[in-house]
């Protein structure tokens, strides 16, 4: 059976990609998760805020006024030095795509970095643009413009493949995606980034977060919007994220339209081991539909496939709710 698939413009050996996170911070995890059958890693993103907060306890630390820009260059030279060094090991140690992975909240910020990535040898990079429209006075207009600004910067900047993940939270989500996809400055659309949760200790009376892995039915959103909008933009990739538990979610979101997933809490919850518990999962599921090549299956169930297409786009629940009494 084959099982390959596109992802960023490469050919995979199947479909399942490790989503940044912790999962892939050092050499021994990264080697270990393609021993498991991993086809491509995302690293974990480097984060503005992140960095800026290392800087903000280095300098509480030394607490000298005039060694503050001293603190922070050094701050952000290590961080990046770091993280070009993983990607080197990586691309030494495996034979599978290393993909860095930036946070970007706004244009111009990351674009070094982004060169530097690249030199590192890094097969390609995804951008995560994590933005929540709370903001009362930014308009879906602003938050399009910001998209499309941050790409094209890092597009000009590097020339290996770039993929963009984006969040459900914006505003004609669709229009986004087609303008996205008519700029040509990525290959690959990842739908969706997910925020933290937030929650509040009525003990402590502190906040907090709640949910940080994905429950299974986290899966829905992507699986709407893949199915209704893959198809349209042929010569773009999706790629599904966020609740890939089973063989039959990867399933699911291949018959929807996506070239691939992304998996990060299967992997938290049951181990690296658990990759195979999913590809055998997708190749029995195979072998009793008589399929040979997972690409055959890939729409299969996407919007104009349906005799009723109107499934995906249907937003209440009377139709199955109406007749319980």
């Amino acid at each position: 059976m084959d099982l390959s698939v596109r992802y960023m413009g490469y050919t995979i050996k199947n479909p399942v990609i490790i989503g940044s996170s912790a999962l892939s911070n050092n050499i021994d995890k990264i080697k270990n998760l393609e021993k498991n059958g991993a086809a491509a890693i995302v690293l974990k993103s480097i984060f503005e805020e992140q960095i800026l907060q290392e800087i903000e306890n280095n300098f509480d630390q030394y607490g000298i006024p005039e060694a503050h820009d001293y603190i922070a260059g050094y701050t952000r030279t290590l961080t990046l030095d770091n993280y070009l060094k993983l990607i080197e090991d990586a691309r030494k140690h495996t034979q599978i795509p290393i993909i860095g992975s930036i946070n970007a909240q706004s244009p111009g910020k990351w674009v070094e970095y982004a060169k530097k990535i690249e030199s590192a040898g890094a097969h390609g990079i995804e951008l995560n643009i994590s933005i929540l429209p709370a903001d009362i006075d930014l308009t879906c207009k602003d938050i399009e413009k910001r998209h499309l600004e941050i790409l094209e910067e890092v597009r000009k900047a590097v020339k290996i493949p770039l993929s963009v993940k984006i969040s459900q939270y914006v505003g004609a989500l669709g229009n986004l995606v087609k303008k996205i996809s008519w700029s040509k400055t990525v290959n690959t659309i990842v739908m969706f980034n997910r925020f933290y949760n937030p929650d509040i200790d009525i003990e402590k009376l502190e906040p907090g977060v709640t949910n940080v892995l994905s429950n299974a039915e986290d899966i829905m959103p992507s699986l709407r919007w893949i199915a209704i909008l893959a198809e349209k933009f042929q010569n773009t990739e999706f790629v599904a994220s966020t609740a890939i538990y089973t063989g039959e979610d990867l399933i699911k979101q291949i018959l929807a339209g996506a070239d691939a997933v992304q998996v990060v809490s299967a992997i938290y919850k049951h181990g690296p081991e658990f990759i195979e518990t999913i590809l055998e999962k997708v190749k029995d599921w195979m072998k009793e539909k008589n399929i040979e090549n997972l690409s055959d299956i890939k729409g299969k169930m996407s919007f104009s496939k349906l005799k009723n297409p109107a499934f995906y786009e249907r937003i209440q629940f009377m139709r199955y709710y109406g007749t319980l009494e």
